[in-house]
This record gives C-alpha cells, sequence and structure tokens, in this order.
C-alpha cells in the first residue's frame, strides 16, 4: 500500500510519532521567516548536528534582514567561516539586501516571491512558507526525499526529471491544508532519524503499513556519480617579524584570505600537506616555504598574526594556519619585492 492510498492515515501516524520523538533544534522554536531562512541556508549540504552553534552565533551577530545588509562581505565571510560552501553566505548576504530594498525589511509570505531571492530555490521557498507562516507548501529535501522513495518503491533516478517530478507530486499528494509546518517537519524527521541512508530502521517506523517498499536499503537510486577528481594546490607560508603574507582569493573562496598561490610546487619538501573534499573533486593543499620573494600583485598583504582571527579565512587554510605558526621560527621568509 502506498501512502497516497490513504494520506489523512498517513499524516495521522506520522504526527503522532513527530510529537514523541521529535529533536528540540533552535530553528523549529521560532515563526520568524529570517531566522528559518538562515537555517535553511546553513542546513544546505552541512550535517544538523553542526549548525546549531553556527546558526546561534550567527542571529547573535546578525538578528535581522536589516543588520545582514548592513554588514561588509568581509563580516558575513568570517561569520559563515567553518561551514564551508562560502557562495551560501554570499547569497544569503544578497537575499538579505533584496528584502530590505524590495520589500521593505519584511520577508513576503507569497512562495513566488520568496523564490525570487538569491540562492533561494523551490525548496527552500517551499520551507520559509512552510515553517514560517505554515502555507500548505510541499517540500522535498534529501531526507523527505529518500523517505517518498521508498514509501512508493520508486525504482527509477530519483535525480532525474521523472525522479524529481514524482518526488513534488507525492509530497503535495500527502500535504494537509492546515498545520503545513509539522507536516513537513514530521516528514524531515522520520527521513533524519529512522527511514536513514544505510540500514533503515523499518521495525520502528511508524508508517511501515503504507510503505509500498520491497527492498527499502537498495533505494533510493540515482544516476552514476561522476568520478572525483584528485587536485593538487601548491601555497607558500611567509613570516615576517610576527606577521604573515596572505592572499585575496578571487576564485573558490572569493574576498576570503588564503595562504599566498604559487605557480608550481617546488622541489622541496613540504612543510605540511593537507586534503580536503569537495563535492566532485579532493584537493591536496601543500605549504611550502618560499624560495623566493614575491612579486606583488594587488592581492597580497601582510597581516599581524594578531589579525587573523578577525579575517574570514577558508577552514583548509585555518587549520594549516593553526598548525603551522607555532613551527614558524623553522621556516625561511623573504620580503616582498
Amino acid at each position: 500500500m502506498s501512502p497516497v492510498d490513504d494520506a489523512p492515515l498517513f499524516r495521522r501516524q506520522l504526527l503522532a510519532w513527530f510529537r514523541r520523538h521529535r529533536r528540540d533544534l533552535p530553528w523549529r522554536r521560532t515563526r520568524d521567516p529570517y531566522a528559518i531562512l538562515v537555517s535553511e541556508f546553513m542546513l544546505q549540504q552541512t550535517q544538523v548536528a553542526t549548525v546549531p552553534p553556527y546558526y546561534e552565533r550567527w542571529l547573535a551577530r546578525f538578528p535581522d534582514f536589516a543588520a545582514l545588509a548592513r554588514a561588509e562581505e568581509s563580516q558575513v565571510l568570517h561569520a559563515w567561516q567553518g561551514l564551508g560552501y562560502y557562495a551560501r553566505a554570499r547569497n544569503l548576504h544578497a537575499a538579505a539586501r533584496v528584502v530590505v530594498e524590495k520589500f521593505n525589511g519584511t520577508m513576503p509570505r507569497c512562495t513566488q516571491k520568496i523564490a525570487t531571492l538569491p540562492g533561494v530555490g523551490r525548496y527552500t521557498a517551499g520551507a520559509v512558507a512552510s515553517f514560517a507562516f505554515d502555507q500548505a507548501e510541499p517540500i522535498v529535501d534529501a531526507n523527505i526525499a529518500r523517505l517518498l522513495a521508498r514509501l512508493t518503491n520508486w525504482q527509477l533516478p530519483i535525480d532525474l526529471a521523472a525522479g524529481r517530478a514524482h518526488l513534488w507530486k507525492t509530497a503535495t499528494q500527502l500535504l494537509p491544508q492546515r498545520r503545513a509546518r509539522l507536516h513537513n517537519s514530521a516528514l524531515m524527521e522520520l527521513g533524519a532519524l529512522v527511514c536513514r541512508p544505510r540500514r533503515p530502521d523499518c521495525v520502528r517506523c511508524p508508517v511501515r503499513s503504507s510503505c509500498a517498499a520491497t527492498e527499502p536499503e537498495l533505494l533510493p537510486r540515482k544516476k552514476s556519480n561522476p568520478r572525483v577528481i584528485s587536485l593538487h594546490e601548491p601555497h607558500a607560508f611567509a613570516v615576517r617579524h610576527n606577521r604573515i603574507l596572505l592572499e585575496q582569493s578571487r576564485e573558490r573562496w572569493r574576498g576570503m584570505w588564503m595562504l599566498p598561490r604559487l605557480a608550481a610546487s617546488p622541489k622541496t619538501t613540504p612543510l605540511l600537506q593537507l586534503d580536503f573534499p569537495f563535492t566532485h573533486h579532493r584537493v591536496t593543499l601543500s605549504v611550502f616555504a618560499p624560495a623566493a620573494p614575491f612579486v606583488p600583485n594587488g592581492q597580497l598583504r601582510w597581516f599581524r598574526l594578531a589579525e587573523i582571527d578577525a579575517l574570514p579565512v577558508p577552514s583548509p587554510h585555518r587549520r594549516a594556519l593553526e598548525q603551522l605558526l607555532p613551527r614558524q621560527k623553522l621556516c625561511s621568509t623573504f620580503p616582498l619585492t
């Protein structure tokens, strides 16, 4: 039996379970559309357990759209560091400015207008409308997609057009016209806690009578993942008179400060190597003592060591600094020419 065959029964079982097992997450204690938008941006590609301290610090520093819109990009990136995928921070910053300039600082209630904000797609617009305004808007995130694919025993890839259409159609069919906020939260929670990616806990599932899956652990199906590309990025560690040379990135970490790039790896042993993943890349960061003076290019700047904590620095480079600075006396350094 599919959940859409008896949607009222499915909803009753789902909400009864949710009332007993829901997690106390800070963004569930508010109806403020700004705070909910912040949480949705932070939760993209980040585990739930990681987000609460960042969320609390962010709201203390930027409590509303107006405060965020006034902030400099460097302040926004500094507050975001540690969460990664910095385009999210830039989009959130841009969205705040649009809300202030176009909507007088108040989030519109219309889902179509919410979807016009930078970085806001169908899911995020529906989530804000649902969680802030309790509007009957379907949402499909990764947890809900996995749950719905299993409940309906969907055998085609969910990341192709037919799969996405099926999931959104099913979410819409199950959606109640009232208490959509609770319903959507419950779907997400069931996917996170019971209908897990690996080893779904079907015995404890409150809606197992509505599940059509025969082999739930094999679902959802997805198209083949692209090959992970390995990249090597050489950088320099230059310290002089309690100052460190940093470069302002114009590419991946636009606006943030990182260790200066090298055109090629020197034929010396690196001071440090760190591996870090991106969506389809795995990058090896190699840090070398500089073998020659740096030529000024408008992006290089010396900072006092005491200033580093206040700078927006990408997490891999900040980890490198934390490991290398205690060893700075071992590194040869050169002034700018």
